[in-house]
């Protein structure tokens, strides 16, 4: 018995694959593969280069989702202006659970992430794997946030930035 997606998706609207980020809806089309024929989601990642084919019956399986609404944004927006939380525990297992709320497509864990590894200038300097991580955060929220607001990616990004720096002042 298939269950089929309860959220619709149409052609030319923007979607967030968890672990790839904001993709395009460029088609719904129907494949033959190994002999039965699928109906596939087709969604189209300009910045990576990268198309990727979702099977309808797989949607809610692999996490594809609408952007966000109202109230989810405002509370990710908010989550920025926490306080950072720090677990203190090794770097590697931090990395770890930085990198899992990433790839959850969550914008509000996404923002977590940016909450705890921001850094201002005058603190100290951040690793080379923690920034990689931080900036891999800012980069998929703010994909999100400019397609939320209508703005480019690094309006954006500026955006996310200027809001977690805010805790500090």
């Amino acid at each position: 018995m298939k269950k089929s997606s309860v959220v619709s998706f149409n052609s030319g609207e923007y979607v967030v694959y968890p672990t790839h980020g904001v993709g395009k809806v460029t088609n719904i089309a129907k494949q033959t593969i190994a002999g039965s024929e699928l109906e596939l989601l087709v969604v189209n990642f300009d910045k990576d280069k990268m198309t990727l084919r979702v099977p309808m019956a797989k949607l809610d399986q692999v996490g594809l989702r609408k952007i966000s609404d109202d109230l989810t944004m405002k509370e990710a927006l908010a989550t920025l202006k926490g306080k950072p939380r720090i677990k203190k525990i090794m770097w590697s297992r931090r990395a770890q659970e930085y990198e899992n709320k990433i790839n959850s497509g969550n914008p509000i864990a996404v923002a977590e992430v940016i909450r705890d590894l921001h850094r201002s200038e005058n603190l100290a300097e951040q690793s080379y794997s923690e920034r990689q991580i931080y900036e891999q955060a800012v980069e998929r929220l703010a994909s999100e946030v400019a397609i939320y607001d209508n703005i480019s990616v690094e309006e954006a990004s500026k955006k996310l930035i200027d809001t977690v720096a805010s805790r500090i002042l």
